[in-house]
């Protein structure tokens, strides 16, 4: 059916509850944006997180191949105006109003349904293209949403900075993972580097492991600079939430080389204080003229 206005003020209430339980570092730099862009954002990232909790979530294989299906289902029929589920009538409507390509949803989709069946990658050239799918997209709906001039490597940017905070994500989330009989580095910078995937799980935090980290975290930061090259290029109002967003993520990163690279003994993350902090700072910054090229 369509969704009336009062059903979509329901259902892009329903996105940002979901973003506000789930995902705090990415709610907070949201709240940055101007309503119109929120309420898309929201809808976007509860999206994300129906296809996440369907992979994530105890079923059989077929079952979640069928979850994925019915998701598959629910997008065909948002852009033909019909909705039975009010994230996909929030996502209808922010697809429509932002012209965010139909095949990126798809496209995060397939990501992460490659986490049913792929649970290693032989080299980041592999670990890259699972990224893309499950993040570099997800950066490619937001500048839709965000508005940004028409620069040749606009994308390209996006693109780097989803892969920066997904490496990020893959770099705090080892412990959790290898329990999870998952391992996201890439095999042979594992080999190259001398550490062995029962060293994850036994939690080893010694010098090869440290080596292998400090070589992570560059790379990471090096998207991450990339990455920071979106930021004049985005509408003013959508500069703070990406400028945020690199902060806190940024911080998870110097939060893991001052742990000297041991993610194992605590989840390295941000508090709510110091999320706030960040917000507050640099949102401040996009206020003031002559601080804005610093973000």
């Amino acid at each position: 059916m369509a969704a009336t206005q009062p059903d979509l003020d329901a259902a892009y209430d329903l996105c940002r509850r979901i973003t506000k339980a789930e995902a705090k570092n990415f709610y907070y730099a949201f709240r940055t944006l101007p309503a119109v862009k929120r309420r898309a954002i929201y809808a976007a990232y509860a999206f994300c997180r129906l296809c996440d909790d369907i992979s994530d979530e105890d079923m059989t294989r077929e079952e979640r191949l069928d979850g994925f299906r019915g998701v598959r289902e629910s997008l065909i029929q948002a852009r033909q105006g019909r909705f039975d589920e009010p994230v996909f009538a929030a996502l209808g409507d922010a697809a429509t109003r932002f012209e965010i390509p139909p095949e990126h949803f798809e496209e995060i989709v397939v990501g992460v349904e490659m986490d049913l069946d792929v649970t290693r990658y032989q080299t980041f050239d592999d670990l890259r293209e699972y990224c893309h799918k499950v993040a570099s997209v997800v950066g490619l709906v937001s500048i839709r949403i965000f508005g940004h001039d028409e620069h040749p490597e606009v994308e390209t940017y996006a693109v780097d900075l989803g892969l920066a905070m997904q490496l990020t994500n893959i770099l705090r989330d080892i412990k959790e993972d290898a329990g999870r009989d998952r391992v996201y580095i890439p095999q042979d910078e594992l080999s190259r580097f001398g550490v062995s995937e029962t060293d994850l799980t036994n939690s080893v935090v010694d010098g090869p492991f440290r080596e292998l980290m400090r070589f992570q975290v560059g790379r990471a930061r090096e998207f991450f600079e990339s990455g920071r090259k979106l930021i004049p290029l985005l509408e003013p109002d959508a500069r703070a939430c990406t400028a945020v967003l690199i902060g806190v993520y940024t911080s998870i990163l110097n939060r893991i080389e001052a742990a000297d690279y041991d993610v194992f003994s605590q989840r390295v993350n941000l508090s709510t204080g110091e999320k706030l902090r960040t917000m507050a700072k640099l949102w401040a910054m996009s206020r003031v003229p002559g601080l804005r090229g610093l973000l």
